[in-house]
């Protein structure tokens, strides 16, 4: 059981039980008492206010009113959240933006400097701008769930990428690229990419990849993205 599954497991065990030990929460999640000790100490730290009895039979008890006071959220899920407010933004429609920016400059406050190093380099790949009126909008399914996860490791790590790809005439091809940016025209999202395949650069809806893999063993450089002239960072949306 990793740490975070840990702690997840004993602030249910001490919601459920109400007053129990640390030797009793040692045996329930498989772990020392020592290990127990520092978990305690940690979720005290996140906010959690658990009382304790002297010495070593003595019992935790968890307040019923006690909630975390820290984010614990992963990259991918406060990059998730700023993708929603940059696609609202992008759409000229983010009511309460005010709010939303608070909250999320909260959050990003509370996360640890590596995380937030990674967020925002994570961010600087995302452009926003406008879709054509034109573009057929009939065929648009959704987003494989494993997507922003692989984009994490790809982006980050700057390693290939490989998917599978529908076309617009439902032709599927098996591709791998060096993905540089990620574009949001709402309602649609694009992946923008240099196609060692084809040298150049290529957009892939993101609604049509399917199974993205990371490939480990392949790093690729960065390049200049020749966006049109309607296409702007996202932070730039900030300003």
């Amino acid at each position: 059981m990793n740490i975070r599954a840990r702690h997840d497991a004993i602030v249910r065990s001490l919601r459920r039980n109400g007053m129990t030990t640390v030797d009793e929460l040692a045996e329930e999640v498989g772990a020392s008492r020592r290990t127990i000790l520092r978990d305690i100490g940690a979720l005290r730290d996140e906010g959690f206010v658990i009382h304790s009895e002297p010495g070593r039979g003595g019992g935790l008890l968890l307040d019923p009113g006690s909630v975390q006071t820290t984010a614990r959220l992963a990259v991918t899920e406060v990059f998730a959240l700023l993708l929603g407010v940059a696609a609202m933004r992008a759409a000229g429609n983010l009511p309460f933006s005010g709010l939303a920016d608070s909250g999320l400059a909260k959050i990003e406050k509370a996360l640890p400097p590596e995380k937030l190093r990674d967020l925002r380099r994570f961010l600087d790949c995302l452009h926003v701008g406008k879709l054509s009126p034109l573009q057929d909008l009939s065929d648009m399914g959704k987003m494989d769930p494993g997507l922003l996860s692989a984009f994490e490791t790809a982006f980050l790590q700057r390693i290939h990428l490989k998917f599978r790809y529908r076309d617009a005439k439902g032709v599927v091809t098996e591709r791998q690229i060096e993905p540089q940016a990620m574009l949001i025209l709402p309602p649609l999202w694009y992946l923008v990419a240099w196609d060692p395949a084809r040298e150049g650069f290529r957009h892939f809806r993101m609604d049509r990849i399917s199974h993205p893999e990371p490939v480990e063993s392949l790093k690729f450089r960065q390049r200049h993205v020749p966006f049109e002239d309607d296409v702007c960072p996202y932070r730039d949306l900030l300003r």
